[in-house]
């Protein structure tokens, strides 16, 4: 059975009912996920969902999937991100924690959330703690702090940013902007130059001349 995404009409297509499953799921956690409801809503059949998934659980691991892919893999990626010092690398981290279209910060509570109610994705996300971890620890190691400062400069940068998260921080985009230059170095030690934060707020979509 081909699941490939040129599946249309009244098949829908595999990516229609994961969006679906998504937006139900950050709406009301994972027992909002019902094939169902979902298919009612999107106007398909029971028929189409079984077309893509061979069941719910499936939906479900997918979910978990597109989870990883999307916010575990941003967070790797910006971390081994090109950077002249180790200030621009903490800045290439933290353009994605300030980027929802990188990093979602409701699909990584959703699925905090949900490992309250299952072990198998308590394991996950520890998984990916872990994996998100290792990579900004290979990221100050890289800059030539040693081993044990590297792991805690990661921690605190890494745990700082998702208190944020878990605690639904309020603030305007330009008030955190403000805190970035402290942050840095705090993180690192270095504060980072008005070049990259110029070169910072531009990879944001703004103006890199106002005064931060």
């Amino acid at each position: 059975m081909d699941d490939g995404a040129d599946q249309k009409g009244w098949r829908g297509s595999r990516e229609v009912w994961l969006e679906a499953a998504k937006a139900a799921f950050l709406d009301g956690g994972v027992d909002a996920v019902k094939v169902q409801p979902l298919g009612a809503a999107l106007g398909l059949s029971r028929t189409s969902f079984y077309w893509f998934f061979k069941d719910r659980a499936a939906l479900l691991e997918a979910l978990l999937a597109l989870w990883e892919e999307t916010n575990t893999h941003a967070l790797t990626g910006a971390s081994s991100a090109y950077a002249e010092t180790i200030s621009e690398a903490v800045l290439n981290l933290l353009s994605v924690f300030l980027d929802e279209t990188r990093f979602q910060p409701r699909f990584d509570m959703a699925v905090r959330g949900w490992a309250h109610q299952s072990d198998p994705v308590k394991a996950r996300v520890a998984e990916a703690d872990a994996t998100r971890l290792e990579a900004i620890r290979a990221m100050f190691l890289r800059f030539g702090f040693d081993a044990a400062e590297a792991d805690v400069r990661a921690r605190t940068v890494y745990l700082v940013q998702i208190g944020y998260i878990s605690m639904q921080v309020r603030e305007t985009l330009e008030e955190r902007l403000t805190r970035v230059p402290a942050y840095v170095k705090t993180y690192c030690g270095q504060a980072p130059s008005d070049r990259e934060m110029a070169r910072f707020r531009a990879g944001l979509g703004l103006d890199p001349g106002l005064d931060v």
